[in-house]
């Protein structure tokens, strides 16, 4: 592959253009809302947006400060009180972490978050940016940062609104939800919002404003921690990272929907932790991929890194020649803009329907919103991925368990049926219908005893559809073969691979079987299991012949 792509030239230009003009107002609202300065989320979306592009693993991907990283780094940014050393650090080696991730290439292993939780967790993401900004939406600002300081503010704030204030965000909030489609694919719902509300600021004085916004190339920052704030700032550059990781991935999914590609996560994960590095030494805001601008991208014609690219070096060009004119755009204009992308963020389309699918499913995604906004991220996360491989290890054991208990055997063959039919229920067949889960094993032990409580003086263990066995299988084999024996039957065992067959010798679970008992073929098993039961009744009839008669 080519490192720069230049057959789509005219269509990665105005893609480029057109997203660059998206972003604009969402990283000025971004920064304002991190508590950094929405030139930190300016120069988020420049630094991350140029850099995750010429790196990344996903040609139409754009990236930049997103909704659920501007959450977490707001935290970040309140929890270390604001000391600017302290926060990029935790930036900078979050930007490590990624590259980290991507080296050791975790990629695929970080998108094995179940939908439930994702879906839990990027509901939860958006009502927190609903609940930071209704109090600015009226003209206030909460009083400490979190999400209960934010909730404990809105009453207070609908009691006593600024005016102007509300007047202007409502407005904008009109303006970006019902903003024409047709107008909509030349001047962006958010763009067209910013500028309406700005200028209705212009004549109903008193709304708060931005202020002052530097310009110019920002400062190196130098990230700095002590032994004391060393294991405060590593917690919060793993959940960054992390975060940024599972959001990136997710818009590459979304990218590879609509342009019939496939991404390289592992790559993905590296550009994205240059990005957030470099961004982290010029104090920046994180960024991750954003889902709403990569398809605006696409949608426009964007399909290399170029496009990225060319939008980072647009939002480059506003940065330089219009930064002032920014320092008039009302607080309550950017609440306006940041609760319209809590509202698309939140996953309305599955809570429409979750009711007419799994309930479990529909409980695991409340549970980890609830998590997500009154605990932390990472938490919710974690019980949420914890709590979904447990109850889909239950439901698999079950359907194990409920093949292995009906003993109905596949495809058997006419040599097999017959050698059946010969033992007389006297061989009972085991089929192992795939890979053992420890989640069944625990009970495999029972589910024989249970089916040779009343017969079966022989029983074939079947292990052509296992690939792989692991501790609690192996064990569960154990127990299944030490019962039949201490119980007088006998035991072989057939179509076992030599992966299978080594753990088993491996951990001394087949002490309790005899040599010679592994065949290869099914129908092999059953010829030995018949031949000796034949064998032993007709020696038992010579034994019961060869007894004297009594004396008369």
């Amino acid at each position: 592959m080519k490192f720069l792509d230049f057959s789509n030239l005219r269509g990665d230009i105005y893609g480029g253009l057109t997203t660059g003009v998206v972003a604009l107002p969402l990283a000025l609202a971004f920064g304002e809302a991190s508590g950094a300065g929405p030139i930190a989320g300016l120069w988020g979306a420049i630094i991350v947006g140029f850099f995750a592009s010429l790196f990344g693993g996903t040609g139409a991907n754009v990236s930049g400060p997103t909704g659920p990283m501007v959450v977490v780094f707001a935290g970040v940014f309140a929890s270390l009180t604001g000391n600017v050393s302290l926060i990029f650090a935790a930036v900078v080696l979050a930007g490590v972490l990624q590259i980290l991730f991507g080296v050791f290439k975790l990629g695929n292993y970080i998108r094995l978050v179940p939908y439930p939780v994702v879906s839990g967790f990027m509901s939860g993401i958006g009502c927190i940016i609903i609940a930071l900004q209704t109090a600015r939406l009226f003209g206030h600002e909460p009083e400490g940062g979190g999400t209960i300081p934010a909730l404990t503010a809105i009453p207070a704030a609908v009691m006593d609104p600024n005016v102007a204030a509300l007047v202007v965000g409502v407005v904008t909030l009109v303006t970006i939800f019902f903003w024409p489609k047709s107008l909509g694919k030349w001047i962006p719902g958010a763009l067209a919002a910013l500028i309406i509300g700005t200028i209705l600021s212009l004549f109903i004085s008193g709304a708060p404003i931005l202020g002052d916004i530097p310009t110019g190339f920002p400062s190196l920052i130098i990230p700095e921690f002590s032994q004391s704030t060393f294991l405060i700032v590593l917690e919060a550059a793993f959940i960054l990272a992390l975060l940024g990781a599972i959001d990136s991935l997710l818009t590459s999914l979304v990218a590879d929907n609509m342009t019939r590609t496939r991404h390289d996560s592992d790559k993905e994960l590296i550009g994205q932790g240059i990005g957030n590095t470099v961004a982290g030494f010029f104090g920046a805001i994180p960024g991750a991929g954003a889902t709403m601008r990569t398809v605006v991208n696409i949608r426009t014609g964007g399909q290399t890194k170029l496009a990225g690219m060319l939008h980072a070096l647009v939002l480059l060009a506003v940065v330089v020649s219009l930064a002032p004119l920014a320092s008039q755009i009302p607080h309550a204009v950017l609440a306006g803009i940041l609760i319209k992308v809590g509202w698309d963020i939140i996953d309305v389309s599955y809570l429409k329907h979750a009711h007419k699918g799994p309930r479990w499913d529909l409980a695991l995604m409340a549970l980890v919103l609830g998590l997500t906004v009154f605990v932390d991220l990472i938490t919710a996360v974690a019980a949420g991925v914890v709590l979904a491989a447990l109850a889909f290890v239950k439901q698999l054991a079950e359907e194990q368990l409920k093949a292995f208990r009906s003993g109905e055997l596949t495809s058997t063959t006419e040599e097999e049926r017959e050698l059946l039919k010969r033992a007389d229920g006297h061989v009972l067949m085991f089929d192992f219908g795939g890979p053992l889960s420890f989640g069944a094993a625990a009970d495999l032990g029972l589910q024989v005893r249970e089916r040779t409580k009343a017969k079966g003086d022989a029983i074939i263990l079947d292990f052509h559809r296992v690939p792989f066995f692991d501790v609690s299988a192996a064990r569960a084999v154990e127990t299944i073969i030490c019962d039949a024996r201490h119980a007088g039957r006998d035991v072989y065992l057939t179509g076992m691979n030599e992966e299978v067959s080594s753990v088993l010798s491996g951990l001394g679970a087949d002490h309790c079987l005899p040599a010679n008992r592994s065949y290869k073929s099914r129908v092999e098993a059953l010829r030995a299991a018949v031949e000796r039961l034949i064998g032993d009744d007709k020696q038992d009839g010579e034994a019961k012949d060869s007894v004297p008669a009594p004396a008369a």
